[in-house]
Order: structure tokens, then C-alpha cells, then sequence
């Protein structure tokens, strides 16, 4: 029979006395000291194999702590620990002998004990195993491996819970992945440092990952969350995600209609109470007060005599009179127009503000091509016109109301139409439209259904609007609302406003992987009849791919809840709206009016969005301390613009350009850190290595913009230059490095001097100067080509000369395809147009008869 190292194993002893007894024909040694390990079994046992009635169990070494393991076998005559397949020395082995009362069968029981130095030395931190082995006169039998591990808990989370806004019964999810730990933590969460439990609040669930949801929220529920984890090792806390539940504020029942006045006007009113806003909430946005107009029967009018009925024959003979003097105004009219296609009159009344280029008119009055240029710039006289600059100024007189709508009261179903100004009247000087801004705001605002109109002056346009279409413009924002002509049904004139919302404007709710992708546009008034869609321009800052993202356009309704009216990608060309998608613009058609934003969710982790890292300083330094902020924003113009303004209150001034990065949809956090300053004059005071930017204050937060601050210090006054490098990263992926090398003392460039393109032109125009493209023209090249031409010359080719037939469809769902596509050139070219393109790409069609009124109608 094989033996384990050595002969003898050693006892435990409780006395110094060797006491032997005799026990069914063998020795237990129960005290006293060494003897042999092996003993002859009885003759009625030799034949069984030993059996284990106790085996080593798994363990974990805490700290420095060690750990013991046990093993017992009956029948056995020697036992041992094995250790990582080498026997354990017999001196370390802790033996003892009993007799099972049960059966009467010997018991050996052994132990040894394990320490850390001993799993570090061979094994490290892991797969240290032992396994004891039990020998009777017939064979041996091993136990089960039992694992030595050493216990840890780390310090850090891998993922925290981020703070989180919510409306009442809203969802909550509360991410948490513990710190690596052996063996592994298990999580439990607190709320305002009490113990969370899902048993006696079913509203709460931990999810197997270690997630908290908060199925439907309450109010009670707002409070600071941790995340908890624990092992047997040591316990960890994360940092607190603060909840705050809002309640947005709703509208009571109607009132009933109040009794008929003598303005023949009716009344109904509700109150913003089920429920009122609470916790940051939300006012409640639509109608508060409502009018109508009463019925005839309704109306308490008196009933006049007959000296009525002769004023209102004299009314209708005026009238007759008018129509008449209509009639032959507009047969003249037709007939002089006649006369300008044949003969190409004079048409500076439809020119307004149109800017020639450079060439004098064969005869007052007359168009005329430029003579003949070289080669290469054959086509550039195919759009010249010279206007008639005696014509400065257009005014139109009037109410801001259709002028053949005599009802003197606010009426919705005709759409919200505003008062007309005091005096009536409204001029335009070539084209440009100047009213006072805060005479605007507050006109607009007094009307109910424009309370929520925002007060920002400097980040709104506004103009006066008839079928000669126009355009309005926020400078330095990248977002422009373009009205093309015939948009606004002949007979009416329309005021209308264009702004970017702030932040504390409104609340734009965002759910799982969404993300703010533009700035918040509003234009207005909502309802206005249109004929034809409008386009409004302004910036996105996704990667535009939209195989990584599905992006959708929001629309706020009037009882101000958002709505999805677009997945881009799947346009239909039924629906009011229709989006054309650029590298950094979006571009919408929309048959209405109202609030808009584009929303991404991410499809997988390669979606990223367009950061702006822009870093700004003080202006002067006469301290030791130097700041520099580091502004990490949506890549889009209006926060750029946004934060500049901000910087030039504060005394601010740049000290680099600004950056693009890329920011992926991947949980991990923006870090910036300073590296590289020279030690003899610069040092920083943060204490960390980096600073860091939470993954969902970029993603899903509210700020469209966020900083952080540098703080270094200089150890002397005269040290002015400075040298070091910018480093940003998203933890767990690429990062950039920006050299920095500039003088505090001498560099004084204004805040804005290079960065921001300054915007002269008129923040609203109106007619023929907002547009490129003279109105007669446009009219011209819109005959030629909308209709179809067997050879393809028709508006199909212009589209792929200008490489829109992506929307083919779109384009030809409408009455005047050639509209839809010179609106979009508009859109596209307004500041970098070259009008002289557009006239190479018509002769490259073959339709350059077109651009200068020679086109024949047979000729297609």
C-alpha cells in the first residue's frame, strides 16, 4: 500500500499523559505524543473502500487572514492533503481519530491551513486548489478540489448612476455595474441613504445586471440614489445620482361660453390646476382663454331704420364702382405683361433690391445681355439684369388681415392671423424690414395664444410677409426660414416670427439612447394657411450616416407635447413635411408652421455626435492664478454663437480655434487633462490627473453646452508664455491632443474677431431681394422645364445636375416640380450662391434660353 512523504504524522494532544485504549481491536491515539498515522483496520472492515464524510469547501483569504481546510473519512487508515498536485508536508498536518457512535466505524479527521504567501508564490491570484486523499487496506479515494482565492473589492465602479429628470409616472432606470471584485459584489441600493427594498415596494426593481427601475415615478421618489456594493472583503458606495420627479402643469375642463356680447363675441376660459406645475415642471402651453363669434340669432344688435337701407345701397354701389375700375386695371395689367414677354420691358417693380451685376441697360427701362467673354466665362451673362434704381421703395397699405376679410375679431379657424400695426401700414426699403424689436415681442405677446412666445430679442427675426415670398434669418446661428413666392396665398399678408429656443424655454423630453441633434426652432404664428411648403434651414451635429442612427423630426403640438412627424430616411411624400439631409444642415420642407427639433437614438455604439471644444481665458491676468475654460457643446452654430456672447459678458477671450471631436454613443465618459507645462514657471492646482465630463450630461442633458476650468498657476508675475497640451478622450477610446503656445499678456484678440462669421445682411427681406433668382425668371425657367421633354430636358435633369435626385419623388409630387427644386437651391446658396453656376447647369441642359426670356413654348 503507497504512503504518503514520511512514516509519521503528527497528533493533536490535550494532555501531556499517553492514554491508549483499546477500541474494537485498535489504537486511538487521544493524547499525549507521536505514533504512527497508519492503523490496522479490524478484519470485518478491511474490505471497504473509505468514504468522505466531510470535504474541503472553497475558500477566500481575506486580507492577510489564512484559511483552514477540513477533510474526515471513515474507514480510513492514513489521510493527507495534496496541494496543487504536491503533497502537503506531514508536519503541517493536523490529525485526529475518532469512532462514528452510529456505526461503530473509524473516523479520521484532518486539517491544514493555507496562507496568502502560499496562493501568491505559486499561483498568483488565482486557481490555487488542495484535495485531500483517504487510504484504507482495500484502495484510496480523493475528495473533491477545493479553490484558494484572495478577496478583493476595487475602488471604482465601472459604470455610476447619473442624475435624471423625470416626469410623474414616468419610467426611471438607474445604471450600476459594481467594482471587480472576488468573489463577485452584490448590489443593493439606498435612497436618501435608506435602504431601498423592492419586497415591500413593488415599485422599485433590481434587475439582474443590478439596475434600479422605477416602474411608474412618484413624487416621493425624488431623491439622491446610491449604488451599493459589498463583498466579503470590503463595501463601496457609488457617488449619489440625484432623481427629481416634475409634474407638468395640465389644463382644466372648459369653461362654459359666456353670455353673447355686444361685440357679438362669446367667451371660454380654463385654468392651468389638474395638476399645477410642481418640482421644475412645466407650465401648461396652448389656450387659456378662447373666443367665438356669436350666431345672428345670438347677437343683441338693435334694428335699424330705414336710413340703413340707403347706406348700405350706397355700399354696394361703391362697391360696383370699385370692381369695375378692378376689372380694367387688371386687363391693362395683362396687356402690358404681353407686351414685356415679347418686347422684355421694364420690371424693377418685381426686382426690388435685386443687385445687378455690372452691366448697363441697352435702353432705360430694358434688360440686356453682357457682351460675349472669353471662353471660360462664357455663361456668366445668362442671369445679369439691370434693375430700375429709381424704384427704392414698396408700401403696402393696410391691415395684416386678408384683404377681403372684413370680421374684425381673432378667429382661429381662419388661421391665427395678427392685429394689424397702429398705423396700418407697413414699407419695405429695398426689401429690408426694420420694425422696432421690443414693440414685436410685445405686440405678440399680449395675443393669448403667444404667451409662450419667448423674449429674446436678439435671437429672433421678424417681417411682414405677402405672395412675393421672403426670407428671415438669425445671424451667426446657421438657421434661416425661407418663404418662397406664392407661398402665402395672394390676398393675404402674414407677420411672421422665426427664433431658437433656449434651454430654460422649454423641456424637450429624451428617453433611452436619444440625443438632442439641433437647436429648438420655432416659427410662427402656428396655423397660417400656406399654398406652398416653406423651408427652414438650421444645423445638426451628428455624423450624418444614417445606417448608425434613426433620426426623427419633433413636432410640438398645441397643447405643447411632442410628437414624432418624421423618420428621416423614410420620407413619404404625402405627409406635410419633408427633410433634406446635409453634412451639418438640415433642410426642412414643411406645409406648416410650429416648433421644431431633430432627435437621434443611436442603433449601435459606432453612432457619434459632433462635439465643439472651444477654450477661452481671461483677457487680463494680474494674479498668479491663470484659468482656462474648456467648453465642450453640441457642434452646431447658435450655442457656438450662444457661449460667445457669454464669454464677451465675462471679459473672455479666445486662446485657440475651436475643435471638432467625435463623441460615440458608447456610456463612457469625456476626460481633458493639461500635460507637458513647463515646471520651471507653470504648475496646476487640480489635484486629479484629468477632469471628467459624465457620459449622459452629453447625451440625454438638457445643456447643450459644458465646462470645465484649468486652473494653473504661474510662479511669477513676468511669466507670460505659456506651452502645454490639451488632451480629451472618451474613456476606453480615441482621444485628441491640442498644442497650446500663446502669451497671456500680449494676446488680445476680440472674442469674436475670427470665429464667428459675421452676418451683415438684413435679418428679414422681403420680395424680390430675398432671393437670388429675379422673379420673372424664375417664372421662365419654371415653364421650360416643368413640363416633361421626351429628350430629358426638363426639371428631372436639373435635379441630377444638382445632385438632388435622392428626392425625385418628392419633387415630382408637386404642382411646379422647378419650384420645389430652385426653393432648395435658394435655401442651399444664399449667402455662396453663384448665380452664374445655376446659368452654366441650364445651358448645360440646353434650356439657357430660359435665364434671359427667349424661350419659345413649343420648344421643349
Amino acid at each position: 500500500m503507497p504512503l504518503p512523504p514520511g512514516p509519521f504524522v503528527r497528533c493533536r494532544w490535550s494532555a501531556a499523559v499517553l492514554v491508549l485504549r483499546l477500541v474494537v481491536g485498535f489504537f486511538t491515539c487521544t493524547a499525549g505524543s507521536e505514533y504512527a498515522a497508519t492503523a490496522a483496520l479490524p478484519a470485518a472492515f478491511s474490505d471497504r473502500l473509505p468514504h468522505f464524510l466531510v470535504e474541503p469547501e472553497d475558500k477566500y483569504i481575506v486580507k492577510n487572514k489564512p484559511v483552514t481546510l477540513t477533510c474526515r473519512s471513515t474507514p480510513a487508515t492514513q489521510i493527507y492533503f495534496k496541494c496543487n498536485g504536491e503533497w502537503v508536508h506531514q508536519d503541517d498536518h493536523y490529525i485526529e481519530h475518532s469512532v462514528d457512535p452510529a456505526t461503530g466505524l473509524p473516523v479520521m479527521w484532518v486539517t491544514i491551513d493555507i496562507t496568502r504567501q502560499q496562493v501568491e508564490k505559486i499561483f498568483g491570484l488565482d486557481e490555487y486548489w488542495c484535495q485531500c486523499v483517504a487510504w484504507s487496506t482495500t484502495g484510496t479515494q480523493k475528495s473533491q478540489k477545493a479553490y484558494i482565492r484572495i478577496a478583493y473589492l476595487r475602488k471604482n465602479f465601472e459604470e455610476e448612476p447619473q442624475s435624471k429628470e423625470v416626469a410623474l409616472d414616468q419610467e426611471v432606470s438607474l445604471r450600476c455595474h459594481p467594482p471587480e471584485g472576488v468573489p463577485p459584489a452584490e448590489v443593493e441600493w439606498q435612497r436618501n441613504e435608506d435602504l431601498v427594498d423592492p419586497t415591500s415596494d413593488p415599485n422599485f426593481v433590481i434587475t439582474p445586471d443590478h439596475n434600479l427601475v422605477i416602474k411608474a415615478a412618484r413624487l416621493a421618489d425624488t431623491g439622491n440614489y446610491t449604488c451599493v456594493a459589498k463583498n466579503i472583503v470590503a463595501r463601496r458606495k457609488s457617488n449619489s445620482a440625484t432623481v427629481l420627479v416634475f409634474v407638468d402643469g395640465g389644463w382644466s375642463e372648459w369653461s362654459k361660453w359666456s353670455a353673447c356680447g355686444a361685440d357679438c363675441s362669446m367667451w371660454r376660459s380654463r385654468e392651468c390646476t389638474q395638476p399645477s406645475p410642481g418640482t421644475g415642471g412645466k407650465d401648461c402651453q396652448g389656450l387659456d382663454l378662447q373666443s367665438l363669434n356669436c350666431t345672428s340669432e345670438q347677437c343683441p344688435q338693435t334694428v335699424r331704420g330705414a336710413e340703413d337701407v340707403a347706406l348700405y345701397v350706397g355700399m354696394v354701389a361703391v362697391a360696383l364702382c370699385l370692381t369695375l375700375l378692378l376689372i380694367v386695371v387688371v386687363l391693362v395689367y395683362r396687356r402690358k405683361k404681353e407686351g414685356l414677354d415679347a418686347d422684355v420691358a421694364d420690371s424693377s417693380i418685381l426686382t426690388t433690391g435685386f443687385q445687378p451685376m455690372g452691366i448697363k441697360p441697352s435702353k432705360p427701362g430694358v434688360w440686356a445681355p453682357r457682351p460675349r467673354r472669353p471662353p471660360h466665362r462664357k455663361n456668366s451673362h445668362l442671369l445679369t439684369i439691370q434693375p430700375d434704381l429709381t424704384t427704392t421703395t414698396t408700401s403696402y397699405q393696410g391691415t395684416l388681415r386678408s384683404r377681403h376679410d372684413a370680421t374684425a375679431k381673432f378667429s382661429m379657424t381662419n388661421g391665427p392671423l395678427l392685429d394689424p400695426l397702429p398705423n396700418g401700414s407697413h414699407t419695405l426699403h429695398n426689401g429690408k424690414l426694420n420694425p422696432d424689436p421690443a414693440e414685436f415681442v410685445s405686440r405678440f405677446s399680449t395675443q393669448s395664444y403667444f404667451k409662450t412666445l419667448p423674449r429674446d430679442v436678439a435671437n429672433t427675426s421678424y417681417g411682414t410677409f405677402n405672395f412675393l415670398g421672403g426670407r428671415l434669418t438669425i445671424p451667426n446661428t446657421g438657421i434661416s426660414l425661407l418663404i418662397p413666392p406664392e407661398a402665402i396665398p395672394r390676398g393675404k399678408i402674414y407677420e411672421i416670427y422665426l427664433t431658437v429656443q433656449r434651454k430654460e424655454d422649454l423641456r424637450l423630453p429624451l428617453a433611452g439612447c436619444q440625443t438632442l441633434l439641433s437647436p429648438v426652432v420655432s416659427c410662427g404664428p402656428p396655423g397660417v394657411v400656406l399654398s406652398r411648403p416653406v423651408i427652414l434651414s438650421m444645423d445638426h451635429c451628428f455624423d450624418a450616416c444614417l445606417d448608425n442612427w434613426a433620426v426623427r423630426l419633433k413636432k410640438q403640438n398645441y397643447e405643447g407635447t411632442w410628437e414624432d412627424v418624421l423618420l428621416m430616411g423614410e420620407e413619404l411624400v404625402s405627409e406635410p413635411f419633408y427633410c433634406q439631409l446635409e453634412a451639418e444642415t438640415c433642410r426642412l420642407f414643411s406645409e406648416q408652421l410650429g416648433t421644431f427639433a431633430v432627435v437621434g437614438e443611436s442603433l449601435h455604439m459606432g453612432a457619434a455626435k459632433r462635439l465643439r471644444l472651444v477654450l477661452f481665458s481671461d483677457a487680463y491676468c494680474s494674479t498668479l492664478e491663470y484659468n482656462i475654460r474648456v467648453y465642450c457643446m453640441d457642434d452646431t452654430q447658435d450655442v457656438f454663437k450662444e457661449v460667445m456672447q457669454m464669454e464677451r459678458q465675462l471679459g473672455g477671450r479666445l486662446i485657440d480655434e475651436p475643435h471638432v471631436l467625435l463623441f460615440k454613443d458608447s456610456y463612457h465618459n469625456l476626460r481633458l487633462s493639461i500635460h507637458d507645462m513647463p515646471q520651471a514657471h507653470w504648475r496646476s492646482k487640480l489635484l486629479a490627473g484629468y477632469q471628467e465630463i459624465p457620459f449622459y450630461h452629453i447625451w440625454n442633458g438638457s445643456q447643450r453646452y459644458l465646462h470645465c476650468t484649468f486652473t494653473l498657476e504661474r510662479l511669477s508675475l513676468s511669466t507670460c508664455e505659456l506651452t502645454c497640451q490639451l488632451c480629451v478622450w472618451q474613456v476606453e477610446g480615441e482621444g485628441q491632443s491640442f498644442s497650446l503656445d500663446f502669451n497671456i499678456a500680449k494676446d488680445t484678440r476680440a472674442v469674436d474677431s475670427e470665429f464667428l462669421v459675421m452676418d451683415s445682411n438684413a435679418t428679414a427681406l422681403a420680395g424680390p431681394s430675398a432671393f437670388q433668382i429675379p422673379y420673372l425668371i424664375r417664372q421662365k425657367i419654371c415653364s421650360s422645364l416643368d413640363a416633361p421633354c421626351p429628350n430629358g430636358a426638363d426639371w428631372r435633369m436639373l435635379a441630377q445636375r444638382l445632385k438632388l435626385e435622392r428626392h425625385m419623388s418628392f419633387f415630382a409630387s408637386k404642382a411646379s416640380p422647378t419650384s420645389g427644386i430652385l426653393d432648395l437651391w435658394e435655401a442651399q446658396h444664399f449667402h455662396s450662391g453663384n448665380i452664374n453656376q445655376l446659368a452654366a447647369v441650364m445651358a448645360d441642359i440646353g434650356k439657357q434660353e430660359a435665364m434671359i426670356f427667349l424661350v419659345s413654348d413649343g420648344d421643349c
